[in-house]
């Protein structure tokens, strides 16, 4: 008898242990195996799109990793984000040569260089910093992919990913039966040649223009307590870069 019940508290202890322990480290559940595409790895999350969503940022070998950081349109981190260095523009904001849209209020109003305009709404292939830098059928999300992922999807802020320490959103599939998951690093931004806000906030280009034409795209922005996913952004600056891709069956 006297076993038995030893049996049986240690059982209770474990348990207790098991239960505080989950407490302390969030970890982001992905029960499907990940499948790779061109040598990277996509979960599927049960999209109503079928929009498949990369394991990592750019740049990164793991879901914990920040990754590199882009300028919209541009392919390849640098060491200043800036108008000044900005590709698609001649040193300041209001001189874009590409991705520009008359606001139809005047010139003034408009960031075209010379009044420029090309209508040009979604970034081009040749423009796309997913598809250059891993091929095949990786691009960026659209402006409507990333509003998907806030609609359909759970957001669940964490300090501590899988014991990594490092802080951000695991985003969990809400359809019945699919409990996997993608894990969006706090990798904050470049502005000039500084890092910021790394561990508090979030921001991920789409491959968007915003619908007013002026000069910004638009992206994820999150912090530990809110998120958007129709942020608008200046172009210039470096933020991170979650792949997608859509695979035919």
């Amino acid at each position: 008898m006297k076993k038995l019940l030893s049996i049986l508290l240690c059982g209770v202890m474990t348990i207790g242990f098991v239960a505080c322990s989950s407490k302390q480290t969030a970890v982001a559940t992905s029960p499907t195996a990940p499948t790779t595409h061109e040598g990277h790895e996509y979960v599927d999350l049960g999209l109503p799109s079928g929009t498949l969503w990369a394991t990592c940022n750019i740049g990164a070998n793991n879901p914990e990793e920040y990754g590199n950081y882009f300028a919209w349109g541009e392919t390849k981190p640098k060491g200043n984000y800036d108008w000044s260095t900005y590709k698609y523009c001649k040193g300041s904001m209001n001189t874009q040569t590409k991705y520009c849209i008359s606001t139809g209020f005047g010139p003034q109003y408009d960031y075209g260089y010379n009044g420029f305009s090309d209508n040009k709404r979604i970034l081009e292939t040749t423009d796309d910093a997913a598809t250059a830098n891993w091929g095949g059928n990786w691009r960026m999300p659209t402006v409507n992919e990333i509003g998907e992922l806030y609609e359909v999807c759970r957001w669940t802020w964490t300090d501590d990913y899988n014991g990594t320490g490092v802080a951000g959103y695991i985003v969990k599939s809400k359809t019945r039966g699919n409990k996997n998951s993608i894990f969006l690093p706090a990798a904050g931004f470049r502005s000039g040649m500084d890092v910021r806000k790394t561990g508090v906030r979030g921001l991920y280009w789409s491959s968007s223009l915003e619908l007013n034409g002026l000069n910004g795209a638009y992206a994820i922005d999150f912090k530990p307590n809110k998120y958007d996913w129709n942020h608008v952004m200046h172009r210039d600056a470096g933020h991170s870069v979650r792949p997608v891709c859509s695979l035919q069956p």
